[in-house]
């Protein structure tokens, strides 16, 4: 099963715009370059790296009755043609180099409710919010790059 990198976004401090970028380095010390929850906090970091799939954003915009830009879930990485695994410790490969590991669901916040009514319960359901995932090896990751399931 794979997919395709569709977006990638960032943001240099909590709260600030997301930016959006074609092409970017990742780092297990610093998640991806310019956003600020990729670093490392204490011990191996659970959020370095959020992921959403496209069709549930899709999905969740149609129970609200609204089009927002995908960046404003505040996902770094938007993913088509696959579904996310929903389990921990499941390996995604992105381009030849980058490797995530997913750490845990993304739960959806308060905030996803200021851009809509109803919006936060409908990325609640079967992680619909996405994935956070953690760095294993890093490298550059673009707009295009195919997305795999790392076999163990």
């Amino acid at each position: 099963m794979s997919g395709v990198l569709l977006g990638i976004a960032r943001h240099a401090f909590p709260k600030a715009p997301m930016e959006l970028v074609d092409r970017v380095e990742v780092t297990p010390a610093g998640g991806i370059h310019g956003d600020f929850r990729g670093a490392m906090k204490r011990g191996p970091y659970r959020r370095q790296v959020t992921l959403i799939e496209r069709a549930d954003w899709d999905a969740a915009m149609r129970e609200v009755g609204h089009t927002i830009a995908w960046q404003e879930r505040r996902a770094n990485l938007l993913v088509d043609g696959m579904d996310l695994p929903q389990a921990v410790d499941v390996r995604l490969r992105i381009g030849s180099d980058v490797v995530l590991a997913i750490t845990r669901e993304t739960d959806p916040c308060e905030r996803m409710e200021a851009l809509a009514a109803g919006l936060k319960a409908a990325l609640t359901p079967d992680w619909r919010g996405g994935a956070c995932a953690r760095v294993v090896t890093g490298g550059w990751i673009a707009i295009g790059d195919t997305i795999r399931i790392e076999e163990p």
